[in-house]
């Protein structure tokens, strides 16, 4: 809103110069200015906001019934990607899961269980193809660390009595 100029006093510089009582938005002379509170004609933003100005957030747009709000885009101002109304995430699938919890609890079982969750996920579409991968290379690595540690508990004891066996 502006105020009139102080009498006797310059006008504050920061402020357009209209009119008194004239709102800047609205000159009923100029083809290109919208009258704020008239009814949209077609084309117009049916927001009841002036041109170039975007409707609020949240507000229905043209063609929307309602309560049929239009979401921006995912990532736009967000920090997660936001779901549409209805449509559920794809759940996990609960072998996946289980493949990385028994990868450290019992390595085979968790081996078998990640190659079971990952023929599960091709056939069903459920999420979880890292955990059960994750489950599947765990497994492989602690078993073959289990292996070795059984293999050189049994040969160091057979070669250092093969060794003291020889030296007699």
């Amino acid at each position: 809103m502006t105020y009139p100029p102080p009498p006797g006093g310059t006008p504050d510089p920061y402020q357009p110069q209209q009119p008194y009582g004239q709102q800047p938005s609205y000159d009923p002379t100029s083809p290109y200015s919208q009258d704020p509170y008239a009814a949209p004609s077609s084309g117009a933003p049916s927001s009841g906001q002036p041109y170039g100005q975007p409707p609020p957030y949240g507000a229905p747009t043209s063609g929307q019934p309602y309560g049929q709000q239009q979401y921006p885009p995912p990532g736009y101002g967000q920090p997660y990607a936001q779901q549409p109304y209805g449509q559920m995430p794809a759940p996990t699938n609960t072998m996946a899961i289980l493949s990385l919890v028994f990868a450290f609890v019992f390595a085979p079982a968790g081996i078998i269980m990640g190659h079971v969750a990952k023929k599960q996920i091709r056939s069903s579409g459920e999420s979880g193809e890292g955990l059960a991968t994750a489950g599947l290379w765990l497994g492989y690595i602690i078993t073959i660390f289990y292996v070795l540690i059984c293999a050189f508990s049994i040969l160091v004891p057979l070669l250092a009595a093969t060794a003291s066996v020889s030296t007699n």
